[in-house]
């Protein structure tokens, strides 16, 4: 249930609803809107009794919620939610592009990485330190070192760090470096982590399942903010089909799906999507005409040489070209390209 409260209610007035909750067993979550302030109510089996909240001090009304996300869901909050990335505004009007090698190998490669993307407009740097890979004997990642050299291309770059965190042992490690918290396909429905990343306050982006639905996607999410983390941000990145000629399918209806059903931003990885470098451009053209909130993109210095994901990764030419034929898709819809400042 959804409690909407008057626009002049008083703090104590709120609180005491709050608390009302409490006293019932349930868990309140304030939600601030443009037009109106709400407390979402979890916890519950079933229907919630709106007798005892209508009668109470600032409460407008009480509207059942049907969606079983309830916190992410459109019916609880009808702006679209705009998440804070140090800075970085991930859902407003202008796209937001991620992109970098799939893995930091070494100084070089990840200075240059950064470099070239910066140079051509992107807003974060993306970069695996700690790597799960299907198979034990791939490139695992340099883990901390890789972190210590994330850490030294956003100083050169004035670029944002969005890197993959793959379980709570070294959850601290990441967080600490990281502006965005990536949980991987393979993580969308552990649990353990999506609860550990709920309890900070710290940016995540979820991607979906390779095999997973949007419900379960959206349910992931719920996951995390019902731990207090309003921070979410939703990455459709291709699933698995019978189709054997691309690495994935990427599902563009996903975008206005979880556009109708969720306030929470929605990114869109085309790099993994299909996994051909050559087809990587037009799925990020597609995207963003179909009003995705962002991008994430592999992109290496040299993609034949590159230790993991090179046959999808692009070169900084081709990311150069992707990013101003993005730049003309998003200006047709009334957007522009978020950039951010030159350290």
């Amino acid at each position: 249930m959804l409690i909407v409260l008057h626009p002049d209610v008083s703090a104590e007035a709120q609180a005491a609803i709050e608390g009302r909750v409490r006293e019932l067993g349930f868990t309140p979550h304030p939600i601030s809107g443009a037009g109106r302030t709400a407390i979402g109510i979890t916890g519950n089996r079933g229907a919630i009794d709106p007798g005892p909240f209508r009668e109470m001090e600032g409460v407008a009304d009480c509207i059942p919620v049907t969606a079983p996300y309830k916190l992410v869901s459109r019916e609880v909050k009808h702006e679209d939610t705009v998440v804070d990335v140090a800075g970085v505004p991930v859902g407003g009007r202008d796209l937001v592009v991620m992109a970098g090698p799939c893995a930091v190998e070494n100084e070089n490669q990840i200075l240059s990485a950064a470099r070239g993307v910066a140079a051509s407009g992107a807003s974060l740097l993306r970069g695996g330190a700690f790597k799960p890979r299907t198979s034990p004997y791939d490139f695992q990642g340099l883990k901390q070192k890789g972190l210590e050299l994330l850490a030294k291309a956003r100083s050169e770059t004035g670029l944002k760090i969005v890197t993959e965190v793959k379980d709570t042992e070294t959850l601290p490690a990441v967080a600490e470096t990281a502006d965005l918290l990536q949980i991987g396909a393979r993580n969308m429905q552990n649990f353990s982590l999506l609860e550990a990343v709920g309890d900070l306050r710290k940016p995540v982006l979820l991607k979906r399942g390779m095999s997973s639905t949007l419900k379960e996607l959206l349910m992931a999410a719920e996951y995390i903010v019902s731990r207090g983390n309003k921070q979410v941000i939703l990455c459709e990145r291709g699933i698995r089909t019978f189709e054997t000629m691309t690495r994935n399918t990427l599902d563009l209806n996903a975008v206005p799906m979880l556009k109708r059903e969720s306030h929470l931003p929605v990114v869109v990885d085309p790099s993994h999507g299909i996994g051909i470098r050559s087809a990587v451009l037009p799925m990020a053209r597609a995207a963003a005409a179909a009003g995705a909130d962002g991008l994430i993109i592999e992109v290496h210095p040299d993609p034949d040489r590159a230790l993991s994901d090179g046959m999808q990764s692009l070169n900084l030419a081709m990311f150069e070209k992707l990013m101003r034929e993005v730049e003309k898709i998003a200006a047709a819809l009334g957007r522009g390209l978020h950039r951010v400042a030159r350290a």
